[in-house]
């Protein structure tokens, strides 16, 4: 700990005030240069939206401030005048990452690769923002600066309209995506849920449901939704492998793990909100759902398949005026597995398991400026000996649990509006099935705490 808060810290500390220093701009900034709003507004603390962020991504990224003089250019980074035709945005996240016991029996320095470096963690580029009157985009192509690899990240192609008369307000689009939740207006779901981001150098996190990123940037999906009287929100869709025309989802990622899907994976969404005293309350309940089935060896797509059916369950409640923000959130995921083509490979001793996950959290921010969180998540299944226990250390369970529990204490620091200073501190009840002995080399889940620093640049 002393190394962590001592060695790297101050380099840390001195490489994040010189890149401060030298950019003033907006996240995501070309949202912000698009519509002349802050980053404030659309946002409770980014990434968290506010009410008048879920409406602009409603209205497909399309909300625009009025020209003023002359006409609008090609590619600017300005914070002021008329915004651009392109609209690029871009951001640097740099951490470093303090694991509580890196020594225990079958544990070695590439176990816990970069412990108490500074390391580039991604760095992403955006076109993101209106591209016609009922048309917009978000899109993120991310160098991994751990992996030393990059590869496309989340895509949400939107169009949409509106229509208003008779006593009837419907916000309505269609989304075309590659992440089952990217398209969620609510920070609930698994793409945009807390932790917004976490060591990528830390011990393996404990098991999750395959909506939890299990398809993320493997598949293409083509979603519709409503609002109707900014009360009820509804989405349907579908979602399959990102092949043929749609391989541009997927650019980038390993094909020889990707997922590969038989036919299309039917999505559902539903949420009741409520917005009073002018938006300074707002509260969300809701439910959705993904049916998928899946071959078990990507370069094998033929034969039985798993089948995997997730229904999460969600709420969230805001209050946000220029002194105080609150947001509280928790997102409740149970999923059943039929693995009768991960059985008839020996990859598995049961042919059908459940997995449910819990990811709760409460954060306050003063000014906008000083933020805490606490969170809890939790992971609970049924045992599998053959699927869970890899024999491995660190990242095995010896009794073949995947079960799991842990806290997370995070500090913010926005000396900007648009640059955020993170301490996130994650301590581990249970890991990978039991508090103690939990991999059968005698590490324990307290061995994994982890403390981890990040600074986060958008421009």
């Amino acid at each position: 700990m002393k190394a962590f808060l001592g060695g790297l810290g101050w380099r840390l500390v001195v490489s994040i005030g010189l890149f401060v220093a030298s950019t003033q701009t907006l996240a995501l900034p070309s949202f912000a240069r698009q519509t002349g709003l802050e980053c404030v507004a659309c946002h409770l603390s980014w990434l968290e939206l506010s009410p008048v962020g879920r409406q602009f991504k409603l209205g497909g990224y399309t909300l625009i401030k009025p020209v003023t003089e002359g006409e609008r250019p090609f590619i600017s980074l300005a914070r002021d005048g008329n915004p651009p035709l392109l609209p690029l945005a871009a951001f640097l996240q740099v951490s470093a990452t303090h694991t509580a016991n890196t020594g225990t029996d079958g544990a070695d320095s590439s176990t816990f690769p970069r412990q108490n470096d500074v390391v580039l963690q991604q760095a992403s580029l955006f076109l993101a923002g209106r591209i016609a009157e009922h048309l917009g985009v978000f899109s993120q192509w991310t160098y991994d600066g751990v992996a030393h690899h990059s590869a496309v990240d989340n895509f949400d192609l939107r169009a949409a309209n509106r229509y208003s008369g008779s006593g009837l307000d419907v916000v309505y689009g269609l989304s075309l995506n590659n992440n089952p939740t990217m398209s969620d207006i609510y920070n609930t779901t698994p793409v945009w849920g807390f932790p917004y981001s976490s060591s990528p150098v830390a011990a393996a996190s404990p098991p999750a449901t395959l909506i939890e990123g299990g398809l993320a940037q493997q598949v293409a999906g083509l979603t519709a939704y409503s609002m109707w009287n900014r009360t009820l929100y509804a989405e349907v869709g579908g979602y399959r492998t990102a092949d043929g025309v749609f391989s541009a989802l997927r650019a980038g990622v390993d094909r020889s793990t990707a997922a590969v899907l038989r036919g299309t994976a039917p999505y559902w969404r539903l949420a009741l909100q409520h917005e009073w005293d002018q938006g300074t309350h707002s509260a969300e309940v809701g439910a959705y759902g993904l049916n998928t089935r899946k071959y078990p060896d990507p370069a094998t797509p033929s034969g039985a398949t798993d089948s995997f059916h997730d229904l999460g369950i969600d709420a969230q409640y805001q209050y946000i005026t220029d002194a105080h923000r609150i947001g509280a959130q928790i997102n409740y995921i149970r999923e059943k597995q039929g693995l009768d083509g991960t059985f008839a490979m020996d990859g598995s001793s049961h042919q059908s398991l459940t997995l449910s996950t819990l990811n709760s959290k409460v954060t306050y921010y003063y000014l906008a400026k000083y933020g805490v969180t606490l969170g809890y998540q939790r992971a609970r299944g049924d045992s599998d000996d053959v699927l869970y226990n890899t024999g491995a250390a660190v990242t095995g369970s010896a009794n073949g649990s995947p079960n799991a529990a842990s806290f997370i204490v995070e500090l913010n620091w926005l000396p900007w509006r648009d640059r955020r200073f993170t301490l996130q501190y994650t301590a581990y009840r249970k890991f990978n099935g039991a508090s103690t002995n939990y991999d059968g080399f005698g590490r324990n889940a307290k061995d994994n705490n982890t403390l981890y620093l990040l600074a986060w640049f958008p421009f």
